[in-house]
């Protein structure tokens, strides 16, 4: 990463750190569903024409409420709140999102995706990563629509493109609702995506128009029509059926083989796994084995794995494109930190979004300080999290300097340096998060600037 590049991210952090600060040099307070959000007029302005208007205006209204938004949340306890003097009501926009859209404003970057494990309103599968499920695609559907209420089409363009990652894998249902949106608001890629995926359901015409209406109903008949057409002209062999048995066998075989390596590493058999890679081929990035030793398995199993040789310690895996200390990150886990780095995880890694294990430890940091907690992680421990989040920074600063890249600026970290009795009662804090920081000089006043 250039120096520009690493100016830029620290300027963004410095910008969310005032978000995250809540009243420190606040100047405008919005009540979201009961809850009180503080801002800063002058980012919200110089960011957004929607805000520049409302606050700028001859006739600023009394309260935000995106009329026609699928947004339609909490609106009367908004409205008790927002009656006291100087605090402005934001009536049909949810919490989440409006958060989402402030965090946008002031960094330039923001996670639409929900955290996984978290529980989520409509899924109700367990440990569900969030990744493509109809929770997710509502918060990305609400987020899209506020960014265009909004006037951040930044945000709409990268909601856009999630919601095409999303659209992918998810239920049917969910691809119908994207596939409306999309039509609404002339996002014609998406439309585009979307409506091959509702033709190539096999839904018939009278399902589909109990979701759609009956004009897009018949735009999916016409995909349908051309589909046939095409395949008609390109007729399988009974030899080509063949084949597809034959790699259907082989696709089965690995399954098979995956499940028994995940039975070996649960039971921390580590030379069974190598005798599978050398007897029977296996092939551990494939099979996701560091990745899945990592979320599952002790430091010890990740450790005696790695020192095989066999795996990729930074292979991406699935459609995210995450890397195993990607993962390690997600689980503020050190151990697991600390022993992929030691094996050369690179910490400069980035996913499919561009997402790299440090961003996800500020991101887990920023939402502690902001929020009191970390969705997902009910019982995680603060100075685990502070000490992955230096593990990881320190191991970013190393290869800055051995590319000649030069030392990253101090003002990017959001604690100051551990010093060694702090490590050493790394796992029996004495006082809690925010007191802590307070102590340390890092909070509520923001980011350290390390002199």
């Amino acid at each position: 990463m250039s120096s520009f590049e690493e100016s830029l991210r620290s300027l963004s952090l410095d910008y969310l750190n005032l978000l995250i600060n809540g009243q420190a040099f606040s100047d405008v307070t919005f009540s979201v569903e009961g809850r009180l959000v503080h801002a800063h007029r002058c980012i919200l302005a110089a960011r957004s024409l929607f805000f520049r208007k409302f606050f700028c205006g001859p006739d600023p209204p009394s309260g935000l409420d995106p009329v026609g938004s699928r947004m339609n949340s909490g609106g009367s306890a908004a409205s008790a709140v927002g009656s006291r003097p100087g605090v402005i009501p934001v009536n049909s926009v949810g919490y989440e999102v409006f958060l989402l859209l402030l965090q946008f404003l002031y960094s330039g970057q923001v996670s639409i995706v929900p955290q996984k494990h978290e529980p989520r309103p409509n899924c109700s599968e367990r440990a569900c990563w969030h990744t493509h499920c109809t929770s997710a695609v509502d918060l990305a559907l609400d987020t899209l629509a506020a960014a265009r209420y909004f006037g951040v089409e930044q945000l709409a363009l990268l909601t856009q493109k999630q919601l095409a990652s999303m659209v992918e894998k998810a239920s049917i249902e969910d691809v119908m609702k994207v596939l409306i949106a999309s039509r609404k608001q002339d996002m014609h890629q998406l439309w585009t995506t979307c409506s091959h995926l509702v033709a190539k359901s096999g839904l018939p015409p009278e399902v589909l128009a109990k979701h759609l209406p009956m004009d897009v109903v018949a735009k999916i008949e016409e995909l349908r029509l051309k589909s046939s057409l095409a395949r008609r002209s390109l007729i399988h062999h009974h030899h080509h059926h063949h084949q597809h048995h034959e790699l259907s066998a082989a696709a089965d075989l690995e399954d098979q083989k995956i499940r028994r390596m995940r039975r070996a590493l649960d039971s921390s058999d580590v030379e069974l796994v190598k005798l599978m890679v050398m007897g029977e081929g296996l092939n551990l990035d494939d099979a996701l084995a560091l990745h899945y030793a990592v979320e599952n398995c002790s430091r010890e199993v990740v450790k005696t794995l790695l020192e095989l040789g066999a795996a990729d310690v930074n292979y991406p895996a699935g459609p995210a494109g995450k890397t195993p200390l990607h993962i390690a990150a997600e689980m503020v886990s050190p151990d697991m930190v600390a022993v992929l780095l030691d094996h050369h995880a690179d910490p400069n890694v980035r996913t499919v979004d561009g997402v790299t294990p440090l961003d996800i430890l500020r991101t887990l940091t920023s939402d502690f300080l902001f929020k009191g907690a970390v969705p997902g992680l009910t019982h995680i421990e603060p100075n685990k999290l502070r000490l992955c989040l230096e593990l990881v920074q320190s191991a970013a600063m190393v290869i800055s300097r051995e590319e000649g890249i030069g030392n990253p600026p101090t003002s990017t970290a959001i604690y100051p340096p551990m010093s060694d009795e702090q490590q050493r009662q790394q796992w029996e804090p004495e006082f809690g998060f925010e007191d802590g920081l307070s102590e340390s000089g890092c909070y509520p006043n923001g980011i350290e600037n390390g002199g």
